[in-house]
Parts: structure tokens; C-alpha cells; sequence
């Protein structure tokens, strides 16, 4: 396989750090089957790009997997799915004309001082779309309003179900009471336990910055280090 570095640019979770990618350069039939060994190995997808980082002096950026049927939600999330009966999910095969009003409503209103700040059509199709494989998305609903969309890529390798990766999530800002971050992660992992899956990739958790805490409160769960997954299993509050 083939594979290019990227120039040193200003970490956008670690604004102290210089953060590069190694990004997979090749462009053939078999790119849904190499995504399918890559992620395995801490890769992840944005758009078209496979990368994973290759920091030169910094390596807080770790790839995170819960084992789905070893999950055990804590207090805190059985509330969150108590809370949440009332809503309902689904899952679509193309996006709908109504994501990206939501999405942009989502950037400009909780993360408008990020990367992804001003959002805008193109930006949201490059992101989330594919050429070389199909994008799923996990509809939440109160009643016959959207209110969430969990981009999710479903994994597979020589056609055996493998995993789900949780590319990215937006939802109604008016819901934020509602912890619809957490309830769709929930709702992923009930996804994938659903449909006979071993996982569900979240990407990295990066040791320092806030914004990335939440992927450790689901446990357990497997962290990618020094090219090996470790099981990562304590109390869960």
C-alpha cells in the first residue's frame, strides 16, 4: 500500500502542537476493502481521505472501539436512554434535503469557534460523502421532527459484517438538555449489536483536549497504542 505525509499545520484540538497526517495515497477498486483492514489498524475516513495521524513530537491522539456486546452503559447513560424513549431512530441509505440546514444550524450555534466554522453545502457534502462506498446516517426523530443525524459508516471485510464507525453527529441545538451526543453513540452501539457487529469505531480520543473526554465514558472500550489494541475496563460511574 501506498502512503504520503502531509505538511505540519496547527493542531485544531491541540493549538500548542503541530499535527501531520499519513494518509492513504492509492485510488482503485479495492478502496472499501482497504478502509475495512485500515481502520483496524487506528486509520479513519473524512470525505474521501484514509488517514491517521503522524505527529511529529506529539502522540495524544488515540483511535477508540467499544466491543459492543461487552458494553455496559453507566447510570448516567441508562438515564440518558430513559429520558430519550419518547424519540425514534432510522437508518437511511441517502441523505435527505433536510441534513444540512440542521448541520449548519448545529455549526454556526455550538461550534462556531472550530475548523469546521463557516460551514456550507460543499463543505458538508465533502465531509460526510463517498465515492468509493456508501454512507449511512442514523435519523432521530420526536415525533416527525429530525432532531440528530449520526453519520455512520458500516465496515466490512470480504463481505462479513465487522463494525460501524461514527463518523459524525449533529443534532438541534433547542435539544441540548436532551445529551444527544451520548444518546446517539447509544443508539450506534445498539446499531451494531442489532446487526451482528463487533464494533463501533468512534475515531480518536485526544488526551488533553475536553471536547474529546465523552469517548472514554463508554466502557469498555479498546484503545489503539504502539500498533496494538488494548482493553481498557474499569467502573463505570
Amino acid at each position: 500500500m501506498k502512503f504520503g505525509i502531509t505538511h505540519s499545520f496547527t493542531c485544531s484540538y491541540l493549538p500548542e502542537e503541530q499535527e501531520q497526517l499519513l494518509v492513504y495515497a492509492e485510488n482503485n477498486d479495492f478502496q472499501a476493502w482497504r478502509y475495512a483492514q485500515l481502520i483496524q489498524a487506528g486509520f479513519r475516513r473524512s470525505g474521501e481521505q484514509i488517514y491517521r495521524p503522524h505527529c511529529p513530537s506529539c502522540k495524544a491522539c488515540k483511535s477508540v472501539r467499544i466491543p459492543v456486546d461487552a458494553f455496559t452503559p453507566s447510570r448516567s447513560q441508562k438515564r440518558i436512554l430513559k429520558s430519550n424513549k419518547p424519540f425514534s431512530v432510522k437508518f437511511a441509505n441517502t441523505p435527505a434535503a433536510s441534513y444540512y440546514p440542521l448541520y449548519e444550524r448545529y455549526i454556526t450555534e455550538r461550534h462556531a469557534d472550530g475548523s469546521m466554522y463557516p460551514p456550507s453545502q460543499e463543505q458538508f457534502d465533502n465531509f460526510v460523502l463517498c465515492d468509493w462506498m456508501k454512507t449511512h446516517f442514523l435519523e432521530a426523530y420526536d415525533g416527525d421532527k429530525l432532531i440528530a443525524v449520526a453519520v455512520t459508516d458500516v465496515i466490512d471485510e470480504n463481505n462479513q459484517l465487522l463494525a460501524l464507525s461514527a463518523l459524525y453527529t449533529f443534532f438541534d441545538p433547542d435539544y441540548e438538555r436532551h445529551s444527544l451526543g451520548t444518546w446517539m453513540i447509544l443508539q450506534q452501539i445498539e446499531q451494531a449489536q442489532l446487526l451482528g457487529h463487533q464494533y463501533l469505531y468512534l475515531g480518536y480520543y485526544v488526551e488533553g483536549c475536553q471536547k474529546m473526554s465523552y469517548k472514554h465514558k463508554f466502557l469498555p472500550f479498546e484503545q489503539f497504542v504502539d500498533n496494538q489494541w488494548q482493553l481498557i475496563s474499569t467502573t463505570n460511574p
